[in-house]
């Protein structure tokens, strides 16, 4: 898809005016620089805050297109795409995304990494989800990888352009206003 970013980070993450202004201000420039479509996945607060000021941004530049790359209806009837489109100008379930099972976050980040001109990611790599244990019957358990890991190691060995938000915050890109 041409002329594209995504948007893929934590599911928690640390909102702050200051990462807001930044945000804001990254995505006003890279619509001045021609990017028209804004790839979101979901389940993160990263993911809804992206959406939302490109939401905001669409009021002033409303040629630019929010399009959501589902994990599931891989063939979505007219009633359940009316429901999916809700917000966005686009919703897309990407090829064997929908029959991945649990991989199936894996696949769907990876295929808006494909997608995209530039990644949008918020990253921290010292992150850890908690650990898990690999069945109800396991007597012991493992460290997970977070996913945004994963999808930003994708992207990485995609050579695609990447912003990194939590990156550009240790470094103190953001000024306190």
């Amino acid at each position: 898809m041409e002329n594209s970013a995504c948007f893929i980070g934590h599911r928690n993450i640390n909102d702050t005016p200051q990462i807001r202004k930044y945000i804001n201000e990254l995505l006003t420039n890279l619509i001045q620089d021609g990017i028209t479509n804004f790839i979101f996945g979901d389940h993160s607060e990263f993911n809804s805050l992206c959406y939302d000021i490109v939401t905001e941004l669409k009021k002033e530049y409303p040629h630019i297109r929010r399009i959501h790359f589902r994990k599931d209806y891989d063939e979505a009837n007219d009633y359940t795409m009316e429901i999916l489109l809700k917000g966005f100008e686009d919703s897309i379930c990407p090829k064997g995304v929908s029959n991945a099972g649990i991989a199936s976050y894996v696949e769907r980040n990876q295929a808006m990494i494909r997608e995209s001109d530039i990644c949008i990611f918020y990253y921290d790599e010292n992150y850890l989800p908690k650990r898990r244990k690999m069945s109800k019957r396991s007597l012991t358990d493992y460290q997970p990888k977070s996913g945004t890991a994963v999808a930003y190691e994708y992207a990485v060995s995609k050579n695609k352009k990447i912003i990194n938000v939590y990156s550009n915050k240790l470094n103190n890109t953001f000024k306190n206003t």
